[in-house]
């Protein structure tokens, strides 16, 4: 059985974005692109929070963005994933500037994924936060799917 990942949308800026000029940006570029190119052997999965979060901005970006998760299946955020995002930000574990990260993380934990992937590491791949939020569903007695950029999930045995 392929493990469910869910592509969060920093992800999938890097994948539609043109050539960074940074050095940082570039190589999550190339490293994006090198898992992308192994997708297939997870079930992947976005939400309508990411689709929206795609169609922002600049409007070639946006379709770029848009044609690459076209074909991805939809989590839905659930009144379930609403009422978890918000009370993390009521009970401190995420700042309330970050109420969509919120969101990202409350659906893959509903939606019981193996994988939050993403290259945001401020408010979701951040290690601290991630205790945080552990603690608090240990309590309520639910899992914390594994937050990942795509570098971490690519792995060794291919070729990292």
């Amino acid at each position: 059985m392929k493990r469910r990942v869910y592509v969060e949308t920093s992800v999938i800026s890097y994948l539609a974005a043109r050539p960074s000029k940074t050095i940082i940006g570039a190589a999550h570029q190339q490293i994006t692109s090198a898992w992308w190119n192994q997708r297939n052997d997870y079930d992947l999965f976005v939400s309508e929070l990411v689709l929206r979060e795609c169609a922002a901005g600049d409007p070639n970006a946006a379709r770029r963005r848009l044609e690459i998760v076209e074909s991805i299946p939809l989590l839905v955020a659930t009144e379930e994933s609403y009422q978890l995002a918000e009370a993390f930000l009521r009970k401190g574990i995420i700042p309330a500037k970050a109420a969509e990260d919120s969101l990202h993380i409350a659906i893959a934990i509903i939606h019981s994924v193996d994988y939050l992937l993403t290259w945001n590491c401020k408010h979701i791949a951040n290690p601290e936060l991630q205790r945080k939020i552990m603690d608090y569903l240990s309590e309520q007695g639910q899992f914390l799917p594994f937050i990942c950029t795509p570098e971490e999930l690519l792995g060794e045995e291919n070729g990292n």
